[in-house]
């Protein structure tokens, strides 16, 4: 005969076999949100909204492929001297390549192999350049302003911006 301290023990013990049993089989087919409390149906987690369309770039892609001669300014005052600076850079011209997927091919921040990026317009009207995702996206450029002849650009990450400032493309000669 088992003493009651000893029937308490061997029901806890048992009890807690049984939840373990049934708790293993939640994991499989069962659980907990098969139960309905309440009598009313059972709404799933709130669903999040699909992302936003993309808006399409006021600037095509091919309209910046080419060669281009490269220099930088943090101040504005100084744009005029850079874009000069940036002629001159046409003996070594940085090539903003045509991409496989309609994008083109340049640098991120930072990065030593260039990639295809978009271009990326917005609500705002604002154009940008950058990887595909959310519109500024942190490894975007905004495009500050082009004339088909100088693009200005402008890193949208703070220290990105901060080291490399307003980057100015002027477009060289073609090749005689």
């Amino acid at each position: 005969m088992l003493s009651s301290s000893n029937a308490r023990t061997a029901f806890r013990l048992s009890a807690g076999l049984a939840m373990v049993a049934l708790l293993g089989g939640c994991g499989s087919t069962m659980s907990m949100s098969n139960f309905s409390f309440g009598g009313g149906s059972s709404q799933s987690a709130a669903v999040e909204p699909p992302p936003a369309p993309s808006i399409p770039a006021t600037i095509r892609a091919d309209e910046i492929v080419g060669r281009w001669g490269l220099a930088s300014y943090q101040n504005p005052n100084d744009r005029a001297r850079t874009e000069a600076a940036a002629r001159g850079q046409c003996r070594q011209p940085y090539v903003i390549g045509a991409g496989t997927s309609g994008g083109v091919v340049m640098h991120l921040a930072d990065e030593a192999t260039p990639q295809e990026l978009r271009l990326k317009g917005s609500q705002g009207g604002k154009n940008y350049i950058g990887p595909e995702g959310p519109t500024p996206g942190e490894k975007d450029r905004e495009i500050v302003s082009f004339d088909g002849r100088v693009l200005v650009t402008r890193f949208i990450e703070k220290d990105a911006a901060t080291r490399y400032g307003n980057m100015v493309y002027v477009r060289c000669a073609p090749r005689a």
